[in-house]
């Protein structure tokens, strides 16, 4: 049930993505920064307390939902997960991020691949080239699959009912929004508190991310290059412990780079200021926009490859 689920909710997101989603995840985060301004006096005993309180009621909401429902009908627990995957999962939004900026790239409309870029992204220098475009969009492109398609697949075959794509989306959510500063940030006395408060829920982040980002990294080494994705992933992932999303998004972005035999990391240009210099990520030549077609295609393949693997286990639990 659980892979048809999932199946479900895929074709449903592929067919629509209803404004709702959007309004869910809005109110979280005005919820999360409520938490923030009422407990945050700068220790991580409080930033627990502030990360369980936002954690914990949708996680159990979700689960006494499903246990009520599939007692009632296993076809009502059903609905639940598929309603509950549809709402959690984002792969449309970098599917259809991806050909918006192949578009503008094919209409030779380098301002308005920027413009979709920033759209996605956030703000972006105007000074990007295509081939940084191109090179940022395959990043946040990886990153966003893994966050809300891989990760979110694999606690929802872990836990019971939508407790684990829940537990994931929330806890991921969170931590984007309590961040620890950047390198080279603003370390005034009030950074350092939420740098502190927030660490509770980025730890949380990181031990549920350790196995799946793992199991992404070898699907994408699977259905790519598989040789350059595992050296890239020994020899470059350490190095993106300190950029944005950590070690974890540094397997992920090194292995994805390594599958496709491009570069990633390395200059970022700035709004109106130097240069972010990054490690270097990936063998290969440097990102060119043809390249874009073939990430989307390489998270395809993997989250085939995912599927297959899902299938193969139920199988299995059905014969046992």
């Amino acid at each position: 049930m659980n892979l048809l689920a999932i199946l479900a909710a895929l074709a449903l997101e592929q067919w629509h993505a209803p404004a709702w989603r959007v309004a869910i995840e809005r109110a979280f985060v005005r919820h999360a920064r409520r938490l923030e301004r009422l407990f945050n006096g700068g220790t991580a005993t409080q930033g627990a307390v502030a990360a369980a309180i936002a954690i914990v009621p949708p996680v159990a909401l979700a689960g006494l939902a499903w246990w009520a429902l599939s007692t009632l009908h296993p076809f009502a627990g059903f609905a639940l997960n598929v309603l509950v995957l549809y709402a959690m999962m984002g792969f449309r939004r970098f599917s259809h991020a991806v050909s918006a900026i192949v578009a503008a790239f094919k209409a030779g409309d380098v301002p308005a691949a920027r413009r979709a870029l920033a759209a996605w992204r956030g703000d972006v220098s105007s000074e990007l080239s295509s081939g940084e475009i191109a090179r940022l969009a395959i990043e946040r492109g990886l990153v966003d699959a893994y966050r809300q398609v891989f990760a979110v697949l694999f606690w929802f075959a872990v836990l019971p009912g939508p407790t684990g794509a829940v537990l994931y989306r929330v806890t991921a959510r969170l931590a984007h929004e309590w961040a620890e500063p950047r390198p080279g940030a603003d370390t005034t006395p009030l950074v350092r508190e939420r740098d502190r408060f927030g660490a509770p829920v980025r730890r949380l982040l990181a031990l549920l991310d350790w196995l799946p980002v793992r199991l992404t990294a070898i699907a994408f080494a699977a259905v790519g290059d598989f040789e350059d994705a595992i050296a890239s992933w020994r020899t470059q992932a350490s190095s993106w412990a300190r950029e944005a999303g950590g070690a974890s998004m540094g397997i992920v972005l090194a292995s994805g780079a390594g599958a496709l035999g491009v570069m990633l990391g390395g200059a970022l240009p700035a709004l109106g200021g130097e240069p972010e210099w990054r490690p270097d990520l990936g063998m290969g030549e440097p990102v060119e926009p043809e390249l874009l077609p073939s990430a989307v295609g390489l998270v395809w393949r993997a989250l085939i490859l995912w599927l297959a693997v899902i299938l193969l286990v139920t199988v299995a639990r059905l014969l046992a």
